[in-house]
């Protein structure tokens, strides 16, 4: 009875033992999740802000959601931070209007180039038609663009390719993509033309807040040809 009584104690030590082998192992795997670096999502970081997959056809930028603009209405989709107005969109790019430009032309995208300042209010920007999706580390999917940004018509978001290289260059807004067809911006939204949110008042955009995560989180924006 005596050496049964033993193996039984032995045995539950072993397995005891076991447990507590296979939760360190589980622990140590979640350890190494969480040390991914916070600005590394969907192959792009602050040391590589953006990825062209030409197999794919996309271009991914990193940028950052702007809390400010949950609350706020602005006509800045997304802006290079460096630029002057990038503070002033609901997601802070990293990737500067000239190499998000040249990357949409590697992916075959073409411009429109037909708008300027003296045409915008009563031009619709053209180009080619440009699928826009967000995603970040805890996602679990990609959203498109019209369920992380609000239109308050309830009006559908449509990118195009509108170009405007020059001027992107020479006004430093830093502007990747616009919410109302704009002269600057590369990409813009051909629903509305320029002066639709901030001179005419016709629609204001905010960020979704119950969709996006909070404020600073960083978030892979991925650009592909509409098709």
């Amino acid at each position: 009875m005596k050496s049964k009584k033993i193996l039984s104690v032995l045995m539950a030590a072993g397995l005891a033992f076991t447990l507590v082998g296979c939760g360190n192992s589980n622990s140590n795997s979640s350890s190494q999740n969480s040390n991914q670096p916070a600005d590394y999502v969907e192959g792009v970081s602050l040391d590589k802000p953006m990825k062209v997959d030409k197999e794919a056809g996309t271009v991914t930028v990193l940028t950052k959601v702007n809390g400010k603009y949950f609350e706020q209405s602005t006509r800045h989709n997304s802006v290079e931070q460096s630029g002057t107005n990038g503070a002033k969109s609901i997601f802070t790019a990293y990737a500067k209007p000239e190499e998000f430009y040249n990357a949409l032309i590697e992916i075959g995208a073409q411009p429109g180039n037909n708008m300027t300042p003296n045409n915008g209010e009563t031009t619709h920007v053209e180009g080619t038609k440009i699928k826009t999706e967000v995603t970040w580390n805890g996602a679990g999917k990609k959203y498109d663009i019209n369920e992380v940004v609000k239109d308050s018509n309830g009006k559908k978001i449509n990118f195009r390719f509108g170009g405007n290289l020059k001027a992107a260059i020479d006004k430093n807004t830093g502007c990747l993509s616009c919410l109302d067809s704009c002269p600057v911006g590369v990409i813009s939204n051909e629903t509305y033309t320029y002066g639709a949110i901030e001179k005419r008042k016709e629609v204001s955009f905010t960020g979704n807040s119950d969709v996006l995560p909070e404020d600073g989180t960083y978030v892979a924006v991925i650009y592909s040809i509409e098709k």
